[in-house]
C-alpha cells in the first residue's frame, strides 16, 4: 500500500471564504467542549458603543462565593454569595440567588433571598420571590410576583422618607 499527496487541482468550485464573527459577539470557549450558545453571542445591548460582556451561571451549577465587575451577570442556576456589578442582573425562574445585590438593572423571574441595595430599576417579573429588602429609581412588579421585605423606589439619593416604603408578602405594585 502507498501513501501520496495528489498534486493536481481538484474539479471542486471553490467557496466564499466564511464570514468572520466581530470579537465581540463570539469568544473561544475556555475549556474543550464548552461552546457559546447562539442566543448568548447575540445579546443585545442598551450602549451599542461599548459592548458588555454578559457571565452566565448554568442551571445545573451551584456557586459559592463573590461576583463583582464591569460586566452582567445571568443566573439560572444557584449562587449564594453578593453580586456587585456595574451592568445588570438577571435571575431567570427556577434560579436561586442569596446575598447582596448592586447592579444597575435587575430582573428577578427566580428566587432573591437578600436585599437589593442598589439599582436604577428592578422588575420582579410573575414568578419571582422576594425575601429582603429593595432599594431602586424604579420598580415594576408583575402580577403573581411575591415578596416580602420593605420597598424603596422613586429617591434619587435613596434617602427618601419613610413614608413612601411598601410592606407585604404579596405585592401588588405596578409601575
Amino acid at each position: 500500500m502507498s501513501i501520496w499527496k495528489e498534486t493536481t487541482p481538484s474539479r471542486q468550485t471553490p467557496t466564499a471564504a466564511p464570514e468572520a464573527m466581530p470579537p465581540a459577539a463570539y469568544e473561544a470557549p475556555s475549556k474543550p467542549g464548552l461552546a457559546l450558545s447562539p442566543a448568548a453571542a447575540t445579546v443585545p445591548h442598551a450602549d451599542a458603543g461599548l459592548p458588555r460582556k454578559e457571565s452566565l451561571i448554568a442551571a445545573d451549577i451551584t456557586i459559592e462565593g463573590k461576583i463583582e465587575g464591569g460586566g452582567s451577570v445571568h443566573i439560572a442556576g444557584k449562587f449564594k454569595g453578593d453580586v456587585n456589578v456595574q451592568g445588570d442582573l438577571t435571575i431567570e425562574a427556577g434560579a436561586k440567588l442569596t446575598g447582596g445585590v448592586r447592579a444597575d438593572k435587575v430582573t428577578i423571574a427566580g428566587e432573591l433571598e437578600g436585599n437589593v441595595e442598589q439599582a436604577s430599576r428592578i422588575d420582579l417579573l410573575e414568578s419571582a420571590v422576594v425575601t429582603g429588602d429593595l432599594k431602586a429609581g424604579s420598580l415594576t412588579v408583575a402580577t403573581g410576583a411575591r415578596m416580602r421585605g420593605q420597598v424603596a423606589f422613586g429617591w434619587d439619593d435613596g434617602k427618601g422618607p419613610a413614608g413612601k416604603r411598601g410592606h407585604g408578602a404579596e405585592s401588588g405594585l405596578n409601575s
